[in-house]
């Protein structure tokens, strides 16, 4: 059971939080390909936008494994909160997705103009996310989830 439990119940009671879903490889494979277009855009992008661009490419990876997943999520902190779940993802990689979201709300809505130069990350994390895409158990994160819930509110 991830340490964000809490967190977790939290965005199941939110009216766009965590709800479960059937899983949608159509979908999954859509976010996917919005992942890699907006990689490709962001490479080609210079200024506060390629934060903003770096960010959603790596949270529509992060979506796509959801969709497959069976889990639906409109509010991004809770998206994000679910990569615990992943034994794939580290802290790091948490730490990375976090880090951006909060750069691209600076750069945003802030008008912070904050450089982005780790092209690599956002390029290793989509890779990363592409795998996990190929695991054949990730119905059973669905489940998990559900189970902790239940688990905690006894």
């Amino acid at each position: 059971m991830p340490k964000n439990i809490n967190k977790i119940k939290w965005c199941c009671k939110q009216s766009k939080g965590i709800s479960f879903i059937d899983p949608n490889d159509n979908l999954s494979e859509e976010y996917i390909k919005e992942a890699d277009s907006s990689l490709e855009s962001m490479l080609s992008t210079k200024g506060k936008w390629k934060t903003i661009i770096a960010y959603y490419s790596c949270y529509n990876a992060i979506y796509s494994i959801l969709m497959k997943t069976g889990i639906k999520c409109e509010i991004h902190d809770c998206s994000i909160s679910l990569m615990a779940y992943f034994d794939e993802f580290t802290e790091e990689d948490i730490e990375f997705i976090n880090s951006l979201k909060k750069d691209r709300i600076d750069n945003q809505y802030y008008l912070k103009n904050i450089e982005f130069e780790e092209n690599d990350k956002v390029k290793a994390f989509i890779l990363k996310c592409k795998n996990i895409l190929k695991n054949n158990n990730l119905v059973s994160i669905s489940k998990s989830v559900k189970d902790d819930i239940k688990t905690t509110k006894k």
